[in-house]
């Protein structure tokens, strides 16, 4: 085979294995991340201002998929101000030592038709864990549409610190939501 054709094949090659997964941009006006909580026992719905997702979605290879996500945990927009600098305090996320929270992806499997269960390392606050969820993933007017929730214990990540600690006030289990729309 002579040099052209090889280098020619070789491209073709790299080009149809480069089609099957590809990291998708996201669409920041259609994607949200919030958490989700009680306080005093009312559902509270926060969402998060400042975020990166990545991922990288192949659905011919799904094991082959990857997904990351980076929050700035002084964006949570609580609706008053001055709620957002309280929980941008030490005694909450101590987003001046801690100023990302974020999720790196271990595995992500097939759970049946338009599911996949995506697990990876979950850290806040300093403090890691291994996590899994599940998710659902759809194609909306030719986009990639994803939606997941991971439900936590905010004190296992010291979200709550001195009084805070207390669950009366604010409940443990916190639910992150996620929806993410690629452009």
């Amino acid at each position: 085979m002579k040099i052209t054709q090889r280098v020619l094949l070789a491209s073709l090659l790299g080009a149809s294995l480069a089609a099957g997964a590809a990291v998708l941009k996201t669409d920041p006006a259609k994607t949200s991340v919030s958490a989700v909580f009680k306080q005093m026992n009312v559902p509270v719905e926060s969402k998060f201002t400042k975020y990166r997702v990545t991922i990288d979605y192949n659905a011919q290879a799904i094991d082959s998929s990857k997904a990351s996500v980076e929050v700035d945990t002084a964006s949570l927009d609580m609706g008053d101000p001055e709620y957002n600098k309280e929980v941008a305090k030490k005694e909450w996320f101590n987003s001046a030592q801690f100023p990302k929270a974020t999720f790196v992806s271990s595995s992500i499997k097939s759970a049946g038709a338009g599911k996949l269960t995506v697990a990876g390392k979950l850290t806040i606050k300093g403090k890691a864990a291994d996590v899994a969820f599940p998710v659902t993933v759809k194609t909306e007017g030719g986009k990639q549409v994803f939606d997941g929730a991971l439900p936590i214990k905010r004190l296992a990540f010291n979200i709550g610190e001195g009084e805070w600690k207390d669950t009366g006030m604010v409940a443990d289990e916190v639910t992150i939501k996620f929806h993410v729309v690629s452009q």
